[in-house]
């Protein structure tokens, strides 16, 4: 299932337009409370006191004939493993160093009910920790229609439901000192990304900061050899406060060998001038190689028919018929020596009574 979500830079000073409200089923406005920093950014961004409570909403509409139910999940910022960072539900892990999970601070019903042609405001509470915070505590609301059909499309033979959501980014913070990201390196190793061979270099950013205009470059080597086996460079990439991010390393659709290997990784911010280096040792085991070449789309396919697995099943096949028909000849070869031995008894009894 595909989520589209709408842009978090979308300015939404009124309802979504008719083609949006057709795709998603209902319309929402954000009403501004006077912490908010800048009124036309489309989402929430709050200057707020350690312990100061707020109160913001949200205006829904259901411009439909029939009732609806528009689910609305909160959840805090993480970074995806293309360096961008979802607002929205996902499966993707917390970084141990996040202190502050939105849902943790803001808090309001997660269904909306909306009659036909409703128009409703509905509350949400933001509660800021009582300790002073520097940095910022960032996530967003993600808002879709229950029940959604979705729409139909198809790509490469396989047939795809789209359904769609809108996602309100909320930015939470209590001062505009400035923090500068950290990043860490928390580990390297074998994987698979769709199903095809990779190295994943884990690394997380521990600072309440976002991290902006951000190059990862890795390259794989064997232990005690400088020629990469496999790199990958990527720009113009971003990482959530407090996330962490779990960047693939394509095997090119090889097949994984066990052994010892180094990552050489640099990951630079040109926003700050920043630069994180690290070299990793890390190995592949014997286990791990056999499970991921197993698994390995790509490799299946390469291998096509096993031969070796058929002519052996061939040939225990071939060794079944002879054998049957041995068998068989063996069984056929009896029944007429049985049937010679009658017939010469016969003969002999004929004989006898003719004498």
């Amino acid at each position: 299932m595909l989520i589209g979500i709408m842009l978090l830079s979308l300015s939404m000073t009124s309802f979504a337009a008719d083609d949006q409200e057709a795709t998603t089923g209902f319309n929402y406005k954000v009403n501004y409370p006077d912490s908010q920093e800048d009124k036309s950014l489309g989402y929430f961004k709050l200057m707020l006191k350690p312990g100061q409570k707020q109160d913001v909403s949200i205006t829904f509409n259901n411009p439909g004939k029939e009732k609806i139910v528009v689910s609305a999940d909160i959840n805090s910022a993480k970074t995806n493993q293309n360096g961008v960072i979802e607002y929205g539900k996902s499966t993707l892990e917390k970084d141990k160093s996040l202190k502050y999970d939105l849902k943790d601070v803001m808090k309001g019903p997660d269904k909306v009910e909306l009659a036909a042609g409703e128009t409703k405001d509905v509350s949400y509470t933001i509660t800021m920790p009582k300790e002073a915070y520097e940095g910022v505590i960032a996530g967003g609301i993600e808002l879709q229609k229950e029940n959604q059909k979705g729409t139909a499309s198809e790509q490469g033979g396989t047939r795809i439901i789209n359904k769609y959501a809108y996602v309100i980014g909320v930015v939470l913070q209590e001062d505009t000192k400035d923090v500068p990201p950290e990043l860490k390196l928390n580990k390297v190793a074998a994987g698979q990304s769709n199903y095809r061979n990779a190295i994943f270099v884990n690394f997380s950013n521990i600072m309440p900061s976002y991290v902006n205009d951000m190059t990862t470059e890795v390259k794989i080597m064997k232990k005690g050899s400088e020629t990469a086996l496999y790199e990958k460079k990527q720009t113009a990439m971003r990482m959530a406060p407090n996330s962490l991010i779990n960047y693939p390393v394509s095997m090119n659709g090889e097949a994984m060998v066990p052994g010892q290997y180094v990552a050489d990784i640099l990951v630079t911010s040109d926003e700050r001038n920043q630069k994180w280096h690290w070299k990793q040792e890390f190995e592949i085991t014997s286990k791990e190689a056999d499970e991921f070449n197993n698994r390995d789309v790509g490799l299946v396919q390469e291998k096509g028919f096993n031969w070796k697995l058929i002519l052996l099943i061939v040939g225990i096949l071939l060794l079944i018929i002879i054998i049957i028909v041995l068998l068989v000849r063996r069984k056929n070869k009896k029944d007429e020596e049985k049937s010679k031995k009658k017939k010469g008894k016969s003969k002999n009894k004929n004989r006898k009574k003719n004498r």
